[in-house]
């Protein structure tokens, strides 16, 4: 196939096998999938023009995925960036045409994120003709994996399925899961989770090198649906960093934290459960996480000498590893005020 841009070549991810339990969905940059799909869809309604600036926040992938749906589009693009999006990352963003500014620098992952989204709301009031994509909230970032759950079933027709990736937006996780699930409701969902991330329950809880925000949030996420998931993982970044270089070292797979956390979650799951297939969401590759995780590659712990602690509620959770069965509940009743 000979594909009409680039974004639609880099979307498509790899299915890996990795053992007979385990298959890794390794994408170049998932967050392609929601971008491409959400800004074809807000075109098509009439929601947005061919050359109207489109404006969000984001930490990382989504911004290159946005920037990277823009120039497929026509659309401008700017993006209010954390301050952990990397020097390269940047780059690609300004060469392919998008505004970026970044907020001040802050250590403090719930202040870089409320920073980003006051920066939106000031810009949004200058220029009221952007369009604000709002990842977290708007559930047309859910259309585009209904594309990759259809090739998942084609791949795996029979069997009994587990998704594993992290929270993040909930979109790729809830968008792939949905759609499985309306033929086959015995998909099973685990969600992965940094300490510190409302989300699931954990912002009592400080991991002082937290650096996957991507995955975990500091305000509340109206696309995350709770009753989706039927177990939850907290993992510290000790953790996750050592789940990324075994993933490198054991299977030659160079991938993202977030994918390191997937990954160790994954594994211990098919230890419990080795009547099910676990599929991996890999959201992106380690290039961005080289000095940050891969140059400690040292200080990584054995994966096998890890394992969780059970808890049955949020509040009995502790770092650096927690387990919860999540049972479908929906969204707690104190956590659903919307993210301002």
């Amino acid at each position: 196939m000979i594909h009409p841009h680039i974004a639609d070549a880099l979307k498509v991810p790899d299915l890996v096998r990795l053992t007979d339990g385990l298959v890794l969905l390794r994408f170049e940059s998932m967050k392609i999938y929601s971008a491409l799909a959400a800004v074809r869809h807000l075109l098509e309604r009439g929601t947005v023009r061919p050359g109207q600036t489109l404006i969000d926040s984001s930490s990382g992938i989504y911004a290159y995925a946005l920037a990277l749906a823009c120039h497929r589009y026509g659309m401008r693009c700017h993006i209010v960036a954390s301050t952990t999006v990397d020097a390269t990352t940047l780059a690609q963003l300004e060469i392919l045409g998008a505004t970026v500014e970044q907020v001040r620098p802050s250590r403090d992952l719930k202040l870089d994120q409320e920073l980003r989204v006051r920066r939106v709301r000031e810009i949004l009031a200058e220029r009221p003709g952007h369009h604000w994509m709002r990842q977290y909230h708007d559930d047309i970032h859910y259309l585009g994996y209904q594309e990759v759950a259809d090739r998942i079933t084609a791949e795996f027709p029979h069997a009994s399925l587990s998704v594993v990736g992290g929270v993040g937006s909930g979109a790729s996780t809830g968008g792939i899961v949905e759609r499985l699930r309306a033929t086959d409701p015995s998909v099973r969902l685990v969600g992965v989770q940094p300490f510190g991330s409302v989300t699931f329950g954990s912002q009592g809880h400080h991991d002082p090198e937290a650096i996957i925000a991507g995955i975990g949030s500091s305000i509340v996420f109206d696309n995350v649906r709770h009753h989706l998931y039927d177990t939850v993982h907290w993992l510290d970044f000790t953790h996750a960093m050592s789940g990324a270089v075994a993933l490198l070292r054991e299977h030659a797979v160079f991938a993202g934290l977030s994918t390191g956390a997937g990954y160790l979650t994954a594994t211990y799951e098919a230890r419990r459960h080795p009547d099910r297939l676990h599929l991996v969401i890999g959201a992106d590759t380690g290039h961005r996480y080289v000095e940050r995780v891969f140059a400690r590659h040292a200080e990584a712990l054995d994966p096998a000498a890890l394992k969780p602690l059970e808890v049955r509620t949020p509040e009995e959770m502790t770092m650096p590893w927690s387990r919860m069965t999540w049972r479908r509940t929906p969204c707690p009743a104190h956590r659903k005020e919307r993210a301002a």
